[in-house]
């Protein structure tokens, strides 16, 4: 993790050092290890370093070339460097010396627009090419690295890691783009947008795209996209977990390069005890030290409290382990420093676990840290194959699954069977007609959100337009897991990690969001997700040996709502009704302030879920929009 940033301007003016620097300063937290700016005339690049791999302890940025006619600022961890190397001319200089920056640079004098498809990791990099007078910029697979940027044809384009650092400069506007509001009330429309953000005119580059920008205009296209037509076939269910394991290893390995004490979070579920396992198995190999883990536990709510998991691993022996009491922290603390990092109203409700988590690792001089978010949606439980069986009148095979789901996950079979298999296929008009007869229509959006401010901002046109994508049946489990990893949610999330992560130095590191395990897990036949009742099956057979069998093979997951649901009001309650009941002014021309008083009610009485996920989006929009100042 570190900062980039940089400016083009296309009206005459040139770039001034002074304007970097503003943005260097910015950027401080991310990168306090060395600082470097180059401008010449209409084009200026900036850096700030964080040092985390060997390699990055001899990088310096921006970089140019033999020729100087390419410049390069970069915030990237580059993993195929063994191929790279090969395939470029570096004079037989040995590898260790050879940076990933350096990498980037040949690969582009060698391939051009096309050299994003050549790397593998996680990247956000700006190339200013002298020869072409373009500006060619790219962000890795999965959005894991941040890219921000603001184009005004004719004037000016300014691109950085962070929202705050493209602020610097005046002519970037300061105004809230109320569509975004609109988007982070209504949980559907959330997953559509990748380029969106709370500020009008001010975009994320998508993940998987490249930019390209220059005096004619500016041009975005994508390098790379998810395969839904591709399958894999292989001889037997061990040669599956054979690959799938060769993969996940590769995918913990490149990410092991670290000139820091590497850490773990774990949380005892399958994705981060299987990280820590072989990042433990990897480093004992090569005489590396121990993996630090960090793990969240729960004294007062048991039922969130996944210890006799987390044991079951510490238990191997090797690891470090370092504990957060997760159940006595306040959602709401710190808040007003979350909100500077985020640059926004943040959809992460459980951040301030991982806010405690990122602290944690940084007292013990962490720098990478391993973090198995969202290994459900890479690997797939494969749920998505009973609606399947049941198209194919595959009853049999169907009522396995059903029966074996019931077992292992102590849920009713029925209701596996109504929930997941039969009512998939109800058409969407037929479901409209019968819940109109129940007298339960189904809302356009969340009733959370004003209705004048819908109409105002004509909302029912841009459902119409993203909605229908997100919630349309989708006619196998191959197009359902590609949908799930394809949705606007993911990369938003990483980007949410990166800005916490940075507040205390830290470079996250999220091996399933390994393009090559992503495509490997995406082209599985669907029995290999889902086998004989066990979700995530090729993940729980390759994971043999090496994770205790209480958590390869454990049939449950801790739910982690009642730790918000109890937090706000034993931590917060003062905020919470502060802002909803006395003082709602804020947020009223967004939210409709009586739906939201209403389950503030029902989640003080009962607790409910759901109720205080509503609360804690009203209340947190309601504390940024404060904070910020930021009108239309």
């Amino acid at each position: 993790m570190s900062a980039i940033a940089g400016v083009n301007y296309f009206d005459g003016r040139s770039v001034e050092r002074s304007d970097l620097g503003c943005m260097l300063e910015r950027a401080t937290h991310r990168g306090p290890d060395g600082a470097g700016v180059w401008n010449e005339r209409a084009a200026g690049l900036a850096h700030r370093m964080l040092w985390t791999t060997p390699e990055s302890l001899r990088e310096k940025l921006p970089l140019a070339n033999k020729t100087e006619d390419l410049i390069l600022t970069a915030d990237v961890r580059i993993d195929n460097r063994d191929e790279l190397i090969a395939a470029l001319d570096f004079n037989g200089r040995p590898k260790n010396e050879i940076t990933d920056s350096e990498l980037i640079l040949a690969s582009y004098e060698k391939w051009g627009d096309h050299c994003p498809e050549k790397l593998l990791g996680d990247f956000a990099f700006a190339i200013w090419d002298r020869r072409r007078q373009v500006l060619f910029c790219a962000r890795d697979h999965f959005g894991v690295k941040p890219f921000y940027y603001h184009y005004r044809s004719g004037r000016i384009f300014v691109f950085a890691s962070e929202i705050k650092v493209l602020l610097c400069l005046p002519e970037v506007p300061r105004r809230l783009n109320e569509v975004r509001v609109a988007d982070y009330l209504d949980s559907v429309l959330l997953l559509a947008d990748k380029s969106i953000t709370f500020y009008q005119d001010i975009l994320r580059l998508p993940p998987g795209h490249c930019l390209i920008v220059g005096d004619e205009g500016i041009r975005l296209q994508p390098y790379w996209a998810l395969d839904p037509s591709r399958e894999l076939r292989l001889g037997s269910d061990e040669e599956y977990a054979e690959a799938f394991r060769e993969l996940f290893t590769e995918a913990v390995r490149c990410r092991l390069r670290s000139a820091y004490p590497i850490g773990a979070m774990l949380s005892g579920g399958l994705d981060s005890s299987s990280i820590v396992c072989v990042a433990r198995q990897l480093l004992a190999l090569n005489g590396n030290g121990r993996v630090q883990t960090f793990s969240a536990i729960f004294d007062d709510l048991p039922q969130c409290d996944e210890r006799p998991f987390i044991d079951a691993v510490l238990a191997q022996g090797e690891l470090e382990p370092h504990f957060v009491q997760a159940d006595r922290a306040d959602p709401l603390a710190e808040l007003d420093r979350v909100f500077w990092h985020q640059d926004e109203a943040f959809y992460g409700p459980n951040l301030y676990m991982h806010w405690a988590l990122y602290r944690a690792a940084h007292e013990q001089g962490v720098r990478i840290l391993f973090d198995g978010f969202d290994g459900d949606t890479t690997v797939s439980h494969g749920i998505a194959y009973l609606p399947e069986l049941a198209r194919a009148w595959r009853w049999s095979a169907l009522a396995a699954e059903v029966l074996g789901l019931s077992r292992n996950f102590n849920v009713s079979a029925w209701r596996i069977l109504w929930h997941h298999a039969l009512q998939p296929l109800i058409p969407e008009p037929a479901r409209d007609a019968w819940r109109l007869l129940r007298g339960r229509n189904q809302p356009q959006w969340d009733p959370i959100i004003n209705p004048q401010f819908a109409q105002r901002i004509n909302l029912a046109e841009r459902v119409a337009a993203l909605k229908s994508e997100l919630v349309k049946p989708r006619r196998s489990s191959r197009e359902d897991h590609w949908s799930r990893l394809s949705n606007a949610l993911t990369s938003y999330a990483l980007e949410v990690a990166d800005k916490a992560a940075a507040a205390f130095l830290i470079s996250p590191q999220f091996p399933f969001f390994d393009k090559r395990l992503a495509e490997f897990c995406l082209a599985l036949p669907a029995e290999q997700k889902i086998r004989q009742g066990w979700t995530r099956a090729v993940m729980r057979r390759a994971m043999a040996n090496l994770l205790p069998g209480k958590v390869q093979w454990r049939g449950s997951k801790s739910n982690l709502s009642p730790m918000l649901t109890r937090g706000l009001l034993a931590h917060a309650r003062g905020i919470v009704e502060e802002v909803i009941l006395n003082n709602p002014k804020t947020i009223e021309a967004y939210v409709d302030t009586d739906v939201l008083r209403k389950a503030y009610d029902r989640y003080a009485s009962r607790g409910a879920s759901g109720d205080a996920l509503t609360v804690w989006k009203g209340v947190t929009l309601a504390l940024w929009l404060r904070q910020t100042g930021l009108t239309q």
